[in-house]
């Protein structure tokens, strides 16, 4: 898929709102923030208007623009960097959270990226983690048709072995988040204090 052609319209497609499950729990987030797969802006102007400081890494060079204006508009300060999560690193013990909504990646790459993650969170950091389920495959209201990409708890659980689970579950749950994410869906839902 091809994100920037996605992105090259007017509207937000995922909404100018954060993720719902992210607002809730946005308390317990310190700075400053990785935002992975940020796209058009929606949490990590959010997480900037909250007082956090937010560092947005996506593919799409054109979400990300739509982002800063976003921030502009909200009157909030974001930083953004262009960057494939194939190959991004992150700075080591940088950041106070970890935020990861929707950003459905290969088993192989999650391999790759997991590891880095974890090393780029001062200790006690948290990650905070939603993604479609398995249980999504026969749904339309939104994520990859690759079971490979969609999570389990145990995918979780492997993929942050050195955390403490604060919440780990998985639902069903109505995702209104505009044109791409609208419905019933079935995610799951993960934040990890970093204990090792």
């Amino acid at each position: 898929m091809n994100w920037n052609d996605r992105y090259a319209v007017d509207e937000y497609i995922y909404g100018t709102e954060p993720n719902a499950f992210l607002a809730e729990h946005a308390h317990l987030l310190t700075g400053p923030v990785l935002s992975l797969a940020e796209g058009e802006g929606r949490n990590a102007v959010f997480l900037a208007g909250l007082g956090l400081s937010v560092h947005g890494v996506d593919s799409s060079a054109v979400g990300l623009a739509k982002a800063q204006a976003l921030a502009a508009a909200r009157g909030v300060n974001i930083g953004t960097e262009v960057a494939d999560l194939a190959e991004f690193v992150p700075a080591a013990g940088r950041y106070g959270a970890v935020v990861s909504i929707f950003a459905h990646l290969p088993g192989a790459l999650r391999a790759r990226l997991y590891p880095l993650l974890a090393q780029s969170l001062q200790p006690g950091g948290l990650v905070l983690l939603e993604a479609y389920s398995l249980d999504q495959l026969p749904r339309n209201t939104g994520g990859p048709k690759d079971a490979d990409m969609l999570m389990s708890l145990d995918k979780v659980r492997q993929g942050f072995p050195g955390f403490e689970p604060v919440l780990l579950r998985e639902l069903s749950r109505d995702v209104c988040e505009g044109s791409y994410h609208t419905g019933l869906a079935s995610v799951v839902q993960f934040i990890g204090r970093k204990t090792a």
